[in-house]
């Protein structure tokens, strides 16, 4: 058996950014367009008017105050509401892959490792932006990586089932090293006109380059144990999908077709499943609270980290100990936590403890425990 580490992270985030205000502006634009031209049906009853949204309520609803997208000039554009991206021709890279490579080669860097030193690519992510060929596949071939590659998508969870996927492959001898890695457009599948959600996500690419410990160049974080869970729930959904066409009225504009979620039963049902998940792997690797130095959380609502931090170290976090990047990133789905880690582990020394976590649509869970090794 030999001990798996993470060697290296990455991560590429997108030129463009918007800030909560362009984002109300046109928002209330689109509702102030859309009451206008259902005014008949909104004073007959039959309709209900669209609320304008504010940056106040963004901000106390999520924490978020902007997010790094791939396009904004559709998204800002009241008749629009969604990123226009580019038709690419199936000879050129494709847009995640593109992503992707930024961020793997970034990871590969801080490694000190190359190409020729990964032997799997695991592409995990929410959404992925065809059926196949395996967009893994291509950024394996982007990379010129020998060996073989696959995607996988266990929603906002993706990231810690990939790590621990890498990481079981690598215990057991079969490969040398993986690099996992998550590109999130997000901004594509979220529905930029309901109020309820409209600011919650963006785009970014992260990558963790996972080795045997003794094959690393430098520090790393040794992978002491992994735990993922899942409990099917409808709370957050998305029904879009390739039986779409075959189906009464399967290409029309639903609001199913996008980011679907019911906030409240979320918040109540998953804080516990998430609390409870991680009490449960630190109390059967002997991890007590006052053990951990650092908690990488799932970014998707500050007042959900704030909660799981208070419940995990049986009190208020100190600054620095539960790292947020959500106020700048929004929420980037799988990509959240490693965001967090990437950011804000370097100054963890030899011996410190911390914990990744990521959890979503599923419901699903993941947690991974490493320390901190040179």
């Amino acid at each position: 058996m030999y001990t798996p580490a993470i060697t290296g992270s990455g991560i590429f985030t997108p030129e463009q950014v918007i800030t909560n205000a362009e984002l109300v502006k046109a928002f209330n634009a689109y509702a102030d367009l859309y009451n206008l031209e259902h005014a008949a049906e909104i004073e007959a009853g039959e309709l209900p008017a669209k609320e304008h949204s504010s940056e106040e309520f963004i901000v106390k609803a999520s924490g978020i105050e902007q997010r790094y997208v791939m396009d904004k000039t559709g998204i800002l554009d009241p008749k629009v509401m969604h990123p226009l991206l580019r038709q690419r021709s199936d000879d050129e890279p494709g847009l995640m892959a593109e992503m992707a490579l930024d961020a793997a080669q970034k990871a590969l860097k801080q490694a000190g490792k190359t190409a020729a030193d990964v032997d799997a690519v695991i592409c995990a992510a929410s959404n992925l932006e065809r059926a196949y060929p395996a967009v893994a596949i291509e950024i394996q071939q982007l990379l010129d990586i020998n060996g073989f590659a696959f995607d996988m998508n266990v929603a906002c969870s993706s990231a810690t089932f990939g790590i621990q996927a890498a990481a079981d492959m690598i215990r057991s001898g079969s490969i040398r090293s993986a690099l996992v890695v998550c590109p999130e457009i997000c901004s594509a599948h979220l529905e930029w006109r309901d109020r309820d959600c409209h600011f919650i996500f963006g785009d970014v690419a992260t990558a963790v380059l996972i080795e045997r410990a003794e094959d690393a160049s430098g520090p790393y974080f040794e992978i002491k144990s992994t735990r993922c869970a899942t409990e099917f729930s409808n709370n957050i959904r998305n029904n879009n999908g390739f039986l779409r066409r075959s189906r009464p009225d399967g290409v029309a504009d639903r609001r199913d077709m996008q980011f679907m979620q019911n906030g409240r039963k979320v918040f109540k049902e998953v804080l516990p499943m998430v609390a409870e998940h991680i009490a449960g792997h630190m109390a059967h690797e002997g991890v007590e609270a006052t053990d951990l130095k650092r908690l990488w959380l799932h970014q998707a609502n500050k007042s959900m980290n704030d909660f799981i931090g208070r419940k995990v170290l049986g009190r208020e976090p100190e600054a620095g100990e539960q790292p947020n990047i959500l106020q700048d990133y929004a929420n980037t789905s799988s990509a959240g936590s490693i965001i967090a880690f990437s950011k804000y582990s370097d100054d963890l020394v030899d011996g410190d403890t911390g914990l990744i976590c990521s959890f979503g649509a599923g419901y699903s869970v993941g947690s991974v425990l490493v320390q901190r090794r040179g």
